[in-house]
């Protein structure tokens, strides 16, 4: 098992992330979640949860890991970036001060046992990378019980450590927040190498990928920027990997107007040149929600909002037209099968 943490005289140096946190004691990581006590790097937020909800499993984003189905969402508090345009920075945003565990293990895997359509759990809500020893001690008991796993991640977690994330881990969408260094570093306080290297690393390794990339007026909306993204996901990680490009609206810090449906529009159809998957979301929209066959290009799954039609599939996923394999993780209504 890959060490999170070297001590040293003066610090403890986290291996977690790229940050590469030299902590002093008593001292926080960028997290906010990962504390220095003497003798280790303590995970503060072990056990809190800052969001519990039985989502559509559309929502995370993922549209090709069980579409229609549900999964039991949860998450914490704290982010190791620092976007000013965050959408959940009420929580990812906030460090751990004063809480307490308020949900045991025991409870998350009841719960997702009994929920009505569930097909497993989701780490969300706010940055889950950084709730590394929690969600795998979750993960390993769910998978246990025959459930499935997925995460919603910045990406920007360091090779060894996510490469034992890929062993608990069933479905990752990650943020490509953009496709530029300079973005990364003065609106995230990160760098996108390590991104990238992360979904290459998660390609490589066979598990479920969805990328989504929220479109930010001026920022990060450069027709030419959007071309080379696009290109990038089709030549390193397959033209399949579905990308969702998301409308943002005025949140934390940054008060942009929100992203036109123009721009949304024009940058969908550039990005599918290269790639067979591309959706649009945060938008009341209909168009670029639909899924088609791949080699036949039949309508394979009609969406509005986060309610899905399944049409011309059989009950492995595959269009009834042509046979071919539209969906790997898939299941009508029928008990979730591993």
């Amino acid at each position: 098992m890959y060490p999170l943490f070297l001590k040293y005289d003066k610090y403890i140096e986290c291996r977690l992330c790229p940050h590469m946190c030299k902590i002093p004691e008593g001292k926080r990581g960028i997290c906010g979640a990962r504390k220095n006590t003497g003798d280790k790097i303590e995970l503060l937020t072990y056990g809190v949860i800052s969001g519990y909800a039985l989502d559509p499993v559309e929502k995370k984003p993922l549209y090709h890991f069980f579409p229609g189905r549900k999964i039991l969402s949860i998450g914490s508090f704290g982010c190791n970036m620092r976007c000013d345009f965050c959408q959940n920075w009420h929580i990812s945003q906030r460090s751990a001060d004063s809480f307490s565990p308020d949900t045991g293990i025991a409870k998350i895997v009841n719960d997702s046992l009994s929920s009505e359509e569930n097909i497993g759990i989701a780490f969300t809500y706010n940055e889950p990378v950084i709730w590394f020893e929690f969600m795998r001690d979750v993960a390993v008991k769910i998978k246990e019980k025959g459930l499935y796993t997925a995460i919603v991640s910045n990406g920007f977690i360091n090779k060894d450590p996510l490469l034992e994330l890929t062993s608990f881990i069933d479905a990752f969408n990650i943020d490509l927040k953009a496709f530029n260094d300079n973005f990364y570093r003065k609106l995230t306080g990160a760098d996108i190498g390590p991104v990238k290297e992360s979904l290459k690393l998660i390609a490589r390794e066979g598990k479920h990928l969805e990328i989504t990339t929220l479109i930010i007026p001026g920022k990060n909306d450069d027709p030419a920027e959007m071309e080379m993204e696009a290109k990038w996901i089709s030549d390193e990680l397959g033209s399949s990997v579905p990308l969702h490009l998301s409308r943002y609206y005025p949140m934390f810090k940054r008060d942009d107007p929100a992203t036109p449906q123009s721009t949304l529009d024009h940058l969908y159809d550039i990005a599918t040149r290269y790639l067979k998957n591309v959706y649009m979301g945060n938008t009341v929209s209909e168009h670029g929600q639909e899924t088609r066959c791949n080699k036949c290009g039949t309508i394979l799954t009609k969406r509005s909002g986060y309610n899905t039609r399944l049409l011309n599939l059989d009950d492995e996923g595959k269009c009834v037209r042509c046979g071919a394999l539209a969906y790997k993780y898939f299941s009508f209504s029928s008990p979730i099968k591993r």
